[in-house]
């Protein structure tokens, strides 16, 4: 029963609109659950039904059944005379009791939470040129994953763009390159066993292998204290990434990031990008902070202290 109990309390949590009654239902479920366990002899079981405002939690059991009395007990608080029931109803508000014809009892009560609701939306006409591309479609008429996660972060971008304008677009794909940077960056130095700030050859390295575990084509130019230059054959998200230029900042906070935590501020240059119409991508990323602000056109990045563990 309590087990019962912790489980449909967890679910209204969920689900629940902040400013709910949740421990009045909590009182509500406790009692109804433990009514039936103490007084109805013989199966019991509760339905939950949340298709509503409310939810509606129903208690059936196959006891005895009883015949609906036509007055209240003079004293509801007696353990004889109704008490759970009595809390119930008033913590409620609204409850009906039913005797069944083949003996037992139902309790439905409207437990005072409501449901957190989402705003209506009616999104605009989908467009013809959309993602996947009808090329990627496999035999069976269904897309594959990778096509569809492509077509789910380049429809994204592109949306943001539109509704929200370049640069809030530009700054959301910016914070998801430093978190998945910094990621990326820790599974590399455990597999590696790098303690301490990673060297430039090491930076260029990892830069190199994170983008070839998701199909970008990079490699080293050049990497030395001052700077670390990368060309790219070859864009993770393929030929779509001309319909969202966006992303590139993504390649920008990825390498910036990284950079910037093991050499104390990093300047990125996306110099050449396939996503403009470029045959290949080249990338500077300038280490150090030594030429802080000395392009327009650079993402600077400053050094941050590492977060805390997540676990």
């Amino acid at each position: 029963m309590s087990d019962l109990r912790h489980e449909i309390g967890d679910y209204l949590r969920r689900h629940a609109l902040a400013g709910s009654d949740l421990a009045g239902a909590d009182v509500a479920v406790s009692e109804l659950l433990s009514n039936v366990v103490l007084h109805a002899p013989g199966p019991a079981w509760a339905h939950l039904d949340w298709d509503g405002e409310r939810p509606l939690l129903a208690v059936h059991d196959l006891g005895a059944g009883f015949e609906p009395a036509a007055t209240l007990p003079d004293d509801l608080l007696s353990a004889s005379g109704g008490r759970g029931l009595f809390i119930v109803s008033n913590v409620a508000g609204w409850m009906t009791v039913a005797a069944k014809r083949a003996g037992g009892s139902k309790v439905t009560v409207a437990l005072p939470v409501t449901r957190t609701a989402d705003p209506d939306l009616t999104p605009p006409e989908r467009r013809v040129s959309s993602l996947p591309a009808p090329q990627e479609a496999r035999a069976d008429g269904t897309f594959g994953r990778e096509s569809f996660l492509r077509a789910l972060v380049v429809q994204l971008a592109e949306a943001v763009e539109r509704n929200e304008g370049p640069d809030a677009a530009a700054a959301a794909v910016a914070q998801v390159g430093a978190d998945v940077g910094g990621r990326m960056e820790d599974e590399y130095r455990r597999v590696e066993g790098i303690v301490g700030d990673l060297r430039p050859a090491q930076i260029a390295d990892l830069y190199v292998r994170l983008k070839a575990a998701i199909d970008g084509d990079f490699y080293v130019i050049e990497a030395d204290d001052e700077r670390i230059v990368l060309g790219s054959r070859a864009c993770p998200f393929g030929d779509v990434v001309r319909r969202a230029p966006g992303l590139c900042r993504m390649t920008s906070s990825v390498f910036g990031g990284i950079a910037a935590r093991n050499t104390g501020g990093s300047s990125v240059v996306l110099e050449e990008r396939i996503a403009l119409g470029d045959p290949e991508c080249r990338v500077v990323v300038w280490l150090r902070g030594a030429r802080r602000g000395e392009w327009g056109a650079a993402h600077e990045y400053a050094a941050a202290p590492a977060p805390p563990a997540l676990d």
